[in-house]
């Protein structure tokens, strides 16, 4: 017996959805047709291409699908986006600023709570809607299914930026963004917005390694946001760069005009995170730093990176003179671990404690750091 006929879905309008997104919590919310983001696959194979990609996979590792909504949701008409503002009130210092025997690294504000829990809370909210309606929906967030970005530039929420980022009018760039891809037919917005940045290149002035190469375009190999959550050895050129951040980096968008200027603070939900004790990081156990860290993205889930991050960060901020660093320095330097090892050498000769380096190491990577730091004396 063949099975009933589907009923025809029940038409919803771009109003309605708007609308419900912003009950949802959303700050702005926008809709593009499911048409291929061909501006940005050409832009993402041109960069690997080049070599700005950096080893980053996310949306680079499969350029076509994630420029190709159908890709994501069969028979797609629509993508919708919805931004949620991740700018909240900054909590009182934990310690007394300058205090350098308990150095602290500094993370970046997206990463201070989880903001993309509700923001996929509000993402499939809509999606449940236009699912009770009759059409097919599924929400993305920190997805390398689709370029997100690129879509929100074409759904009418913000445009692109110097800095790459995506800049909301009077708000600016404090934003997760986040898309809904549907069958539904519905109306996109007319136009993009456009450009606000004018002559201003304040992003790029103010970017510690001169990542961003040119108006909107990043050379990952250099960006130290991606280089906090890279594998392998740090690259030795970036780390005094690096300064105190152990996750992200917000130089670009704490000089930004409109991101400062109109950007509204709201209250944090939960406990924030502005900074990480680095001595307390540091002894910490793999359990207890997946517990406390584990939603932020570490490669392969290890912990190791982290370690790796804070032994640069000691490096650049901590007194070398103090028992504690001292000891923390020791610890490391003698570390199963080679990669450990090895920027613990680094933060060593950094710190002036050239008397706590060993002679030489089993692991060619660590005595290539050894060796380097002698060539420095």
């Amino acid at each position: 017996m063949a099975a009933p006929p589907r009923p025809a879905p029940t038409p919803c309008s771009t109003a309605e959805i708007e609308a419900l997104g912003r009950e949802l919590g959303l700050a702005a919310v926008g809709v593009a047709t499911a048409d291929p983001l061909l501006r940005a696959r050409q832009a993402l194979e041109h960069r690997r291409a080049i070599g700005l990609d950096g080893g980053m996979a996310f949306t680079y590792k499969n350029p076509e699908r994630s420029t190709t909504p159908t890709a994501a949701v069969r028979g797609a008409r629509s993508i919708i986006v919805g931004a949620r503002s991740y700018l909240i009130d900054e909590p009182e210092p934990a310690e007394p600023v300058g205090r350098r025997s308990a150095p602290l690294a500094r993370v970046a504000r997206y990463a201070w709570v989880d903001h993309y829990a509700p923001l996929k809370a509000a993402l499939w909210g809509v999606a449940h809607h236009l699912r009770a309606a009759g059409w097919k929906a599924v929400a993305f967030a920190d997805d390398n299914s689709i370029v997100d970005r690129e879509a929100a530039w074409l759904a009418g929420v913000g445009w692109f930026g110097k800095n790459a980022n995506l800049l909301l009018p009077r708000a600016g760039s404090w934003f997760v963004l986040g898309s809904v891809i549907t069958d539904a037919p519905l109306e996109p917005n007319a136009t993009p917005v456009a450009d606000g940045c004018g002559s201003c290149r304040r992003c790029l002035d103010a970017c510690p390694t001169a990542a961003i190469v040119a108006p909107g375009t990043i050379d990952a190999n250099r960006c130290l946001a991606w280089l906090l959550q890279k594998p392998g050895v740090f690259p030795v050129e970036h780390r005094i760069a690096l300064g105190d951040r152990i996750y992200g980096c917000d130089d670009c968008q704490d000089v930004c005009p409109p991101t400062v200027r109109f950007a509204p603070s709201s209250p944090a939900i939960g406990t924030p995170t502005p900074t990480v004790p680095v001595l307390e990081l540091l002894g910490a156990t793999d359990a207890e730093l997946l517990a406390r860290y584990g939603r932020w993205y570490l490669h392969d889930r290890e912990p190791r990176w982290l370690r790796r991050n804070a032994l640069i960060v000691l490096g650049n901020t901590g007194d070398g003179c103090d028992e504690a660093v001292a000891a923390a320095l020791a610890e490391y330097l003698g570390h199963p671990d080679p990669i450990l090892r090895a920027h613990a050498v680094w933060a060593a000769a950094r710190l002036l404690r050239h008397d706590l380096l060993p002679d030489t190491d089993r692991d060619t990577i660590v005595c290539a750091e050894l060796h380097a730091v002698r060539g420095t004396l």
